[in-house]
């Protein structure tokens, strides 16, 4: 099964996983989203970095922004395409499920993944939908 892996997860993971989150993760396949991708990106660019990759010291920094140029080839993101209809009807049918949520339930389902997400990102509106529509959901431990 594939682990949808959330923007501080996904950076947590290009910088080097810790015990933790590998295993959580474990062997499975990693996929993200295309906005937590973005949102991610859009913290690394930042001349001070923002707040997904502000805090890591300079070589991290560095390392991470090499991967999100080229984002790796081990890690799937869905096409926003293949997505954007079924999160329409999700945000219709779930009040509390964000445009950024929708895409992440809608891409858990579209790839038959569990959710895995930072314990700073645990989204009530993200785990009620999956729990509705039996989408395993979990949280990783972190402070920051």
């Amino acid at each position: 099964m594939t682990v949808l892996l959330d923007d501080h997860l996904l950076r947590d993971w290009m910088v080097g996983p810790d015990r933790d989150l590998r295993r959580a993760a474990g062997r499975e396949p990693r996929a993200t989203t295309n906005l937590w991708y973005a949102r991610l990106c859009k913290s690394a660019a930042r001349a001070a970095g923002g707040a997904l990759a502000g805090d890591l010291p300079p070589a991290e920094r560095q390392a991470l922004v090499a991967a999100l140029v080229r984002l790796p080839d081990d890690i799937t993101v869905v096409p926003m395409r293949d997505l954007a209809w079924r999160m329409g009807v999700l945000v219709s049918e779930s009040t509390g499920l964000s445009t950024l949520g929708s895409e992440a339930v809608a891409a858990a389902e579209a790839l038959g993944a569990r959710v895995l997400a930072s314990s700073r990102d645990d989204s009530p509106g993200i785990r009620q939908s999956c729990e509705q529509l039996g989408i395993r959901y979990s949280t990783v431990d972190r402070r920051s």
